[in-house]
């Protein structure tokens, strides 16, 4: 079956993709760009940056920019899953949902208006199990934006690797482990099924101690015998 991945950039859409490279034909990415960080449903910051993280994979890439409402959202997202079909004939629609039913819900209503399959390789297994196997598996994921005590600015610009899934495992009672809330969002610099990686050149910090973004200005491809 041909399908397209709903595809952030992050460490969730990048599993998410990982696992079902393994059962289905991906035809391509879409990817929905926010206006801000208010999106009812989508990643805002470095969302941009999925045209790279595309080029890395060797995937057609299919983007639509997004207001924030919702209902507003649904109609970008039903639009961009159009255009995939129609260019691509895709079949199914991969989303990286975990454990929010507002976003499973959301996707599967969009997919039962076009006649779509929605996969959900992630769904209800625990956080912290899905954080070991980014790690395991070799996704090399950064924190861009935190959204609430007790994650700080401090932790932008820093990979997800066993010290961090740690903490997150930790802070489960004040924090979603997988930042499904909102609470952080992350962007992929590499993974296994990347044939070159991103190696960020420039970047700012937006905001302020608990409510703070990474956002990289400009990045270059390297083939990974060389990225360090």
């Amino acid at each position: 079956m041909k399908v397209c991945v709903l595809y952030s950039g992050g460490k969730d859409s990048n599993l998410a993709l990982l696992r079902a490279s393994r059962q289905y034909e991906i035809a391509c990415l879409v990817t929905l760009i926010p206006f801000s960080v208010e999106n009812w449903l989508f990643h805002y910051p470095n969302a941009h940056l999925t045209s790279f993280q595309a080029e890395a994979l060797g995937l057609p890439l299919v983007k639509q920019p997004c207001p924030d409402d919702r209902e507003a959202s649904l109609l970008a997202l039903e639009n961009a899953i159009r255009a995939a079909v129609k260019a691509y004939g895709v079949e199914g629609v991969v989303t990286g949902a975990v454990k929010s039913v507002y976003q499973l819900k959301s996707f599967k209503a969009v997919c039962e208006r076009l006649g779509l399959v929605c996969l959900n390789p992630l769904w209800m297994e625990d956080e912290v199990s899905l954080l070991r196997e980014v790690v395991r598996s070799g996704i090399v994921a950064i924190f861009t934006r935190v959204a609430g005590y007790p994650l700080g600015k401090s932790l932008l610009g820093k990979r997800i690797d066993e010290r961090a899934v740690e903490l997150l495992a930790s802070l489960k009672s004040y924090v979603n482990p997988s930042g499904e809330g909102g609470e952080y969002e992350t962007f992929v610099l590499d993974m296994p099924l990347f044939r070159k990686r991103i190696q960020p050149l420039r970047w700012r910090i937006e905001g302020d101690d608990y409510d703070a973004s990474l956002i990289v200005e400009e990045v270059s491809l390297l083939d990974k015998a060389t990225a360090s």
